[in-house]
């Protein structure tokens, strides 16, 4: 483990390596605790630059042997230390041959980085800075190598020999060992390699490309679990179909293969050909996952095939440049989605993800732009604003070009840029040349951190007919920069008459107003329009046109207004929202100043006809009734944030809107029942959205425990059952309906685990100060893991992120458990502990009492011996 934490890597610092590896070739001799690797790497330095040291990363190996151009090298030619490999004289000529022997342990790696082995199967995990930890190599993106892959084990513990590439070459030796030869003839960086062994079962299909080749496709699970992946696979060939009709994007290899291993840091990787998932994202079928499971797996088989273009065959020059792959494919995946369900419903969930996620980052310690300009543990930078906020931007180059030259833009990406490591500059340039504007401005999106916040107010004058917006831009300061330049920000609107339709005008002056979207890129603009008789509402940042908060000064009649007749399905979506938000805020400070809270009747009565409305999709009327959440409100408060006044409030208003509705919604969710056979598709999941958000609302009035009980009981699928359960531990907690459904339910599924996820995960997410200890006790449980990934976040990931009122308990005992566990974590897995740890990032903004204990619990961890450098990181950061 990795503790080091002084240096600190800056862009400004970045220079092109001396040296190149054109060429590797690897050969495995797999052993659970002695796996020999040996790297015949071709090195190269570049034209022009004198012979210097060769320096190679390490990562905790051990080194056998070394030679050069088939020479044993002597030991006063080399220094080599398990995390760095010196070679002091090089050869003169331009290009040699170093080969390298070393020995590593995967049963012993914790990590599950470079090659481990879980549940006996051999797995690698190389982004950011894994294979370092496989063997001495140029661990960087813009070293690109063609690489050929030799594995070799016993054919009885490891049946199944996967690498990059396409097979070459496969075969049987002496003592029961077999092994297999791959070859990849795309360059790519050490980061994307990968290899897979061990005993699994096959999913198998193949897919034609627009240019008539057949690939092989293959999904690989544990035995026996082959007919939970049949989604993925058909996942994975609707997204080959649509990256071919959306970007005219190819696949390139004569196979493709997933593997799905439990034990697994992240969601999943797109090693090039051979892409390793964390199972949650593979199996699925209605008695074992969710519709939201559902949409998940469709979404990451997406984005993971789709690094093939954007990723791998075009890389980053630098993990500075991160966003340039994950922003970019993120935006990929969130367009197939749309295309796929439904865009309106899609875009909802995507604004509510960045802003439950990413706005708080913004507004936090761990602030940092969408490319970093420096840091000191990469891995603590795979965060929502390089991947959601990175989407954003690039969302935001089509809005202001317009589709058709945007797919220009990266068509010629594709085309310049294939096979080399890129930038940002790079990226940016292309649209610059392809539409002939400069983008200077708005590059700031890149380089600038901070949620831009745009005041907005209107005028109307009925004499002049003109209708006037005065629209003032500001970032606030994050940390390292209290200064910020004003942005570019494409704001779309509309203006909307009092019949709901859309208000002509005949001239526009203060901006450039281009396709229903005015461009801000002053502090100030004074925009009017000309020709309007009547005073229109405004409908503002429609579809999310740009990643800001806005200030509106706007009376609450036209944002009921538009809640119930603007055209954009997101802007109404967002005025209901607003003002769901607003009364939320105004409660939590009447009961703050000891009041009973009180919400408006006809907010009710809007959320009544909302659900009831035949004309939107039951998924976007289950979205519109879902009330904000408690962090969202905290979010909007800003400071003194007291979680219990929070969660009363909430609790109020949902009650409110129960009562109201008393009569119309049961009618309304029985209508709702599944009638036929499960289907995952996107309108029978939005149907089941509908009905169990019902039923949430339902469980508050007299009965309540008694119907979800049913519900529960009459479940034919997982979407169902957990929903009805969630509304039981939730809203019922410590009743015989909640503790007997709970107890069936982890009856049922004992033996699988990615379930009994959802189980930990509603029994952590349980309001109230009790729940500290049912942690402790679950963590306890024979099913739960301190080693495995989903178990862990699951259980405490879920407590820490999701439970306001149980992590943030006012005598702080939930930040003592957090900590605690935290640094145990850390011991085997330090990129989980890491993550885990910026839960507490928005400490700052809690009432003094809380603040001091969540402070307290920061300096316990910063205080432990032996931190590794992803945690010391995000903690000193946190503290500052």
């Amino acid at each position: 483990m990795r503790t080091d934490t002084g240096h600190v890597f800056k862009l400004e610092d970045y220079r092109p390596c001396d040296y190149l590896i054109p060429r590797t070739s690897l050969d495995f001799r797999l052993s659970p605790d002695a796996t020999h690797v040996t790297a015949l790497l071709t090195i190269e330095r570049r034209a022009g630059v004198a012979a210097s040291p060769l320096v190679l990363d390490g990562d905790g190996l051990t080194l056998l042997g070394i030679a050069v151009d088939g020479h044993t090298l002597p030991a006063s030619d080399y220094e080599a230390t398990p995390d760095r490999l010196t070679i002091l004289k090089p050869p003169a000529a331009q290009r040699f041959e170093l080969r390298l022997e070393t020995e590593i342990a995967p049963s012993r790696n914790e990590a599950l980085m470079g090659l481990y082995r879980s549940n006996n199967v051999y797995c690698t995990q190389c982004e950011a800075e894994g294979f370092r930890r496989i063997t001495y190599f140029l661990d960087r993106p813009d070293i690109l190598s063609v690489y050929t892959v030799r594995i070799e084990a016993p054919h009885n513990e490891a049946p199944l020999l996967l690498s990059n590439g396409n097979p070459v070459e496969s075969g049987t030796l002496g003592s029961g060992r077999h092994y297999a030869v791959w070859h990849d003839p795309f360059p790519k960086p050490s980061y994307l390699f990968a290899l897979v062994a061990g005993a699994l079962g096959k999913v198998a299909g193949s897919f034609t490309t627009m240019s008539g080749r057949e690939v092989e496709l293959g999904i690989y699970v544990e035995p026996g679990k082959e007919q939970l992946a049949g989604y993925a696979m058909d996942a994975l060939k609707r997204s080959m179909q649509w990256d071919e009709e959306a970007f005219g994007r190819e696949y390139d290899l004569d196979v493709f293969n997933i593997v799905a291993v439990s034990d697994f840091n992240m969601g999943a990787m797109e090693n090039k050909g051979l892409n390793v998932f964390n199972d949650k994202y593979v199996l699925a079928d209605e008695e074992t996952a969710t519709d939201a499971d559902f949409a998940n797996i469709e979404a990451i088989i997406a984005h993971e095939y789709f690094h093939n273009w954007t990723g791998n065959r075009i890389t980053c020059r630098d993990w500075f440049q991160l966003c340039l792959k994950e922003g970019l494919t993120v935006y990929r995946d969130h367009e197939f989605s749309a295309d796929q369900r439904s865009r309106s419903v899609k875009r909802i969930a995507e604004v509510r993800t960045l802003r439950a996620h990413q706005f708080p980052e913004d507004q936090g310690p761990l602030a940092h732009p969408v490319r970093p300009r420096r840091y000191r543990e990469i891995n603590n930078f795979y965060t929502a604003t390089v991947y959601e906020k990175g989407s954003e931007v690039v969302r935001m180059i089509r809005t202001i070009l317009g589709p058709e030259t945007f797919r220009a833009g990266m068509d010629l990406y594709f085309e310049r840029h294939d096979g080399e490591a890129a930038t940002i500059e790079d990226f940016l340039k292309v649209f610059e040349d392809v539409s002939g504007r400069d983008l200077a401005q708005f590059a700031l999106w890149y380089h600038q951190a901070g949620t831009p916040n745009l005041t907005v107010s209107s005028a109307h004058n009925a004499a002049a007919k003109e209708f006037t917006l005065e629209i003032e831009q500001s970032v606030p300061p994050t940390p390292s920069e209290s200064r910020k330049r004003l942005m570019h920000i494409p704001l779309a609107f509309g203006l909307v008459g009092a019949n709901g339709k859309p208000v002509a005008w005949t001239a526009v002056e203060g901006a450039m107003v281009d396709d229903g979207v005015i461009h801000i890129r002053k502090r100030r603009h004074t925009v009017r329009f000309s020709g309007i008789s009547q005073r229109p509402s405004v409908s503002l940042n429609r579809g999310f046109s740009a990643p800001i908060t806005l200030s509106v000064q706007q009376k609450a009649d036209d944002q009921f207004f538009l809640a119930a007749h603007d055209s954009d399905a997101f802007a109404r979506w967002q005025a209901f929202n607003t003002l769901l938000t607003d009364a939320l805020i105004a409660a939590f400070r009447q009961i703050l100043g000891g009041k009973e809270p009180v919400f408006a009747a006809r907010l009710a009565e809007l959320a009544g006809r909302i659900a009831g409305d035949e004309t939107l999709e039951p998924a976007y009327r289950a979205l519109a009734l879902s009330l904000p959440g408690e962090a969202d409100i905290a979010r909007d408060i800003g400071k003194g944030i007291d979680p219990d006044a929070i969660f009363a409030a909430r609790e109020a208003m949902a009650r409110m809107i129960a009562e109201a509705n008393r009569e119309a919604f049961p009618a309304l969710y029985e209508s709702l029942a599944d009638k036929g056979p499960f289907s995952p598709d996107a309108a029978s999941a939005g149907r089941r959205a509908l009905r169990n958000i019902l039923l949430d609302y339902l469980s508050l009035l007299p009965g309540g425990a008694g119907l979800a009980a049913g519900h529960f009981n009459a479940a034919t699928n997982m979407t169902d059952r957990a929903a009805a359960l969630a509304v039981l531990a939730h809203r019922h907690p410590g009743t015989a309906e909640a503790e007997e459904a709970l107890a069936a339910f982890e009856a049922r599924y004992r033996g699988d685990a990615l379930v009994l996820d959802k189980w930990f995960q509603i029994q952590a997410g349980v309001p109230g100060a009790k729940t500290v200890e049912k942690v402790r006790e679950l963590m306890r449980h024979p099913a739960f893991s301190i080693a495995n990934p989903n178990r862990v976040r699951s259980l405490i990931g879920t407590f820490s992120s999701a439970n306001q009122t149980g992590f943030h308990r006012p005598d702080g005992e939930g930040y003592r458990l957090f900590a605690e566990t935290v640094l145990e974590v850390e011991k085997r897995n330090p990129q989980v502990a890491a993550r885990l740890a910026t839960a507490l990032r928005s400490w700052r903004s809690l009432e003094p009492g809380r603040q001091t204990k969540a402070r307290q619990a920061l300096l316990d961890m910063a205080k432990a011996e032996n931190l590794s450098a992803d945690l010391r990181d995000i903690v000193e950061r946190t503290l500052a």
